[in-house]
């Protein structure tokens, strides 16, 4: 029997067909009288249930002097409340058949446990506890100081490019709370009253500041009945304003150097101050970075690396953030490859994205690529949870955990090449050279 041959296009488009049907996420989403925002998805194919909080509250709510106080409470609140004694959480978790974890961004705090389903109950409970009745003491900052001294000791201070995302908040941010590192500054923790952190916690640890997720194994109307038993009673914060200075744009070409102490190998930085992650052209900006360095195949890669062996290393990261989003190019050269060698080679590629149309092919590659993505994004309930909450509070759209691949979809490579012209320009950007220094220097 003849075989039937099906062209790219056509098996393409199947894809997409495919994708599309199989990874729609269902959920219902409603508001309590406090204004805590629900989002409920329902699914019984494994006994475990996630839920979680996130907290419009990053490491840019903070006032000069105090910065810091975001990634604190993401331990700070831990300690223990009215009803889990100090130290206890874990142990309550885990005992329970359960896990959990916390994280902080510059723009949002998220704290999740994921157990098995007959324990609903309690994961609810435990956050209702958490948002209600945290106990905030002076012992509990105390200790909770020295863990966060200790994590910037380990991730920062003392590991090989370690300042690499300070460095480059230091360097495109001037007035924004971008420019200070997410960890904050240890000066600025030792010298927080028990006041100031009291003041924190009512500020934005409040119900109208937060979403709840309960996403997994779950009975709709027994979920809802607990969820209004537990956090129903908790009272409505004051509503929170927000006013951030603006940047002004980049016009010159900056140039800056940083040390590290605890690296061999430069490298060179080249960076750009990019629009919010919630922008159309941020997701344009996503498909660049991985056009020029997803892989060794990528442009940067194959070219400055294999082809002409002037790098170890090479890549284009979009970092996103909720109001400016930071463009990374950078590189580690091999041997003695000057670094400004290596900012020309890169630039070369750049200059190509913003002047020419990106292959067909290429172009392709790159929505297959953001197709796998999308399948696999939603591959666990426990994702599942996090995108819903990330798409209603950092984009204010929850559906986006559906439509997001509709996005990609939809940029063409006429897109692709304006959005790189606009901005990815040499008198746009920050050139850092990220040395080794001995650690015997002042």
């Amino acid at each position: 029997m003849r075989k039937r041959k099906f062209s790219v296009p056509f098996m393409a488009l199947l894809f997409m067909v495919l994708t599309a049907g199989a990874q729609e996420v269902v959920y219902e989403e409603y508001d309590l009288d406090n204004g805590l925002h629900v989002i409920l998805h329902q699914d019984n194919t494994a006994p475990v249930v996630t839920t979680s909080v996130m907290y419009h509250v990053g490491g840019k709510d903070r006032t000069e002097g105090r910065t810091g106080f975001a990634h604190l409470f993401e331990h700070l609140l831990f300690e223990g409340t009215k009803n889990i004694e100090r130290g206890k959480w874990f142990e309550i978790v885990s005992s329970n058949g359960g896990r959990n974890n916390a994280n902080t961004s510059q723009d949002r705090t998220y704290y999740y446990e994921v157990f098995p389903s007959n324990n609903l109950k309690l994961g609810l409970w435990m956050e209702s506890e958490r948002m209600l009745h945290p106990i905030i003491n002076q012992e509990g900052i105390d200790t909770q100081q020295e863990v966060v001294k200790e994590e910037k000791r380990l991730r920062y201070d003392n590991s090989p490019y370690g300042q690499l995302l300070p460095v480059l908040g230091e360097n495109l941010f001037k007035v924004h709370p971008y420019k200070d590192p997410n960890i904050g500054y240890m000066e600025d923790l030792d010298a927080a009253t028990l006041e100031d952190v009291i003041a924190y916690n009512k500020k934005y640890y409040v119900p109208n500041n937060a979403v709840l997720v309960v996403a997994g194994d779950i009975d709709v109307a027994e979920t809802k009945k607990l969820i209004s038993d537990y956090f129903g009673p908790i009272p409505r914060g004051a509503d929170i304003q927000r006013s951030y200075p603006k940047e002004e744009p980049i016009t010159e070409e900056i140039k800056a150097t940083a040390y590290d102490p605890n690296i061999q190998i430069p490298a060179v930085m080249v960076a750009y101050r990019t629009p919010g992650f919630a922008e159309r052209d941020a997701y344009v900006l996503d498909m660049i970075s991985t056009y020029l360095s997803d892989g060794k195949s990528s442009k940067l890669y194959k070219k400055i690396v294999d082809d002409q062996k002037q790098a170890l290393q090479v890549g284009a990261f979009n970092i996103g953030q909720e109001d400016y989003g930071m463009y990374l190019v950078f590189a580690l050269p091999v041997g003695e490859t000057p670094l400004e060698v290596l900012t020309a080679e890169m630039e070369e590629e750049v200059a190509l994205v913003r002047t020419e149309l990106i292959s067909e092919k290429d172009y392709q590659k790159l929505q297959n690529k953001f197709e796998n993505r999308f399948v696999n994004s939603n591959a666990s309930v426990e994702g599942i949870a996090g995108t819903l909450a990330t798409s209603y509070m950092l984009y204010g759209d929850t559906d986006l955990i559906n439509k997001e691949i509709d996005i990609f979809r939809s940029i063409t490579r006429e897109e692709i090449r304006e959005v790189a012209a606009k901005y990815l320009k040499p008198n746009q950007r920050v050139v850092i050279d990220y040395l080794p220094k001995d650690k015997t220097d002042n």
